[in-house]
């Protein structure tokens, strides 16, 4: 009777323990979050173990800056997956685009698009796989706009839809500044770009074989000063990032060398000090990682 007791007693600890410290790192994190300059949201869960989750402000919205690209990506890849075209077609680089707010022509700038190199191949082909990559990796505003008209920003909101997001909102491509001013934006939240990602560490969003491929495009990223930043190299990380003005995001699937999984959001608005809050974020991210493998 007594060893009985004893081993409800081990079951009971091994399950209500590592929850406890889960929870006291919320408090944590929310009590760092409200004495920085901004506002912030961030979502964590845990995929096959017993750290579970952490939510703070996880439905509240934000411009959703860059990090809109996963989405596209994965609607290019579900359009493709459905026969509409090949990812290895090919189609025209070009700079002009219709606003949504009036049909008027505009032109991505230069000077504010990370993926420079692509305005060098404007009037080329350029294969369907490529400039998602590029979207992906190098952030290209370019190859972004291309790949809306391609799929159609309706029919990137209707796949997140189907996948559980039920508040990210893929409106237009990027630097439409008609829309921009008249309040027409992408917009997310911290909980459905950890569906999103949930959804392809499971191979749900299109299927197992085209998330995982996608899952090795995320994990090309040339962005890596927040939730990669202060992680040992050994982490596989498959993240997409985001950043305007105030604004610095990173969404991610973090796998272990043990193999155990995490996706962590991580969102922000109105920082007055960017480098300050980038620092902070990533420093949140290592906390993340501490819990994970209890080194603390």
């Amino acid at each position: 009777m007594k060893y009985s007791f004893f081993l409800l007693f081990l079951i009971i600890s091994v399950a209500v323990f590592p929850q406890q410290k889960t929870q006291i790192f919320q408090e944590k994190i929310d009590s760092i979050f409200t004495e920085s300059q901004g506002d912030f949201a961030l979502a964590f869960k845990e995929l096959s173990g017993e750290k579970g989750s952490i939510f703070i402000n996880e439905h509240e919205n934000f411009h959703a800056a860059s990090t809109m690209k996963t989405p596209v990506m994965i609607e290019v890849f579900k359009q493709a997956e459905a026969g509409k075209f090949s990812l290895d077609d090919s189609l025209l680089i070009k700079n002009e685009f219709k606003s949504i707010f009036d049909g008027s022509s505009f032109k991505l700038d230069l000077g504010r698009d990370s993926g420079e190199h692509l305005y060098s191949q404007i009037g080329k082909k350029i294969s369907i796989k490529d400039l998602v990559i590029d979207m992906i990796s190098q952030s290209s505003n370019l190859a972004t706009n291309i790949l809306i008209e391609l799929v159609d920003a309706k029919e990137v909101n209707a796949s997140m839809r189907k996948i559980g997001a039920r508040d990210i909102n893929v409106l237009r491509g990027v630097e439409d500044m008609k829309a921009y001013e008249a309040g027409l934006s992408n917009s997310t939240t911290a909980y459905d770009l950890m569906l999103i990602f949930e959804a392809l560490a499971n191979g749900q969003a299109v299927n197992p074989e085209a998330d995982k491929e996608m899952l090795e495009i995320l994990r090309l990223q040339q962005h890596t000063d927040l939730i990669p930043a202060l992680l040992p190299k050994e982490v596989k990380i498959a993240n997409k990032t985001g950043w305007i003005t105030g604004v610095h995001h990173d969404s991610a699937l973090v796998e272990l060398p043990d193999g155990r999984k995490y996706v962590l959001v991580l969102l922000s608005k109105n920082m007055k000090e960017m480098e300050k809050g980038t620092q902070m974020l990533s420093g949140i991210s290592k906390m993340i990682y501490d819990l994970m493998v209890n080194n603390f």
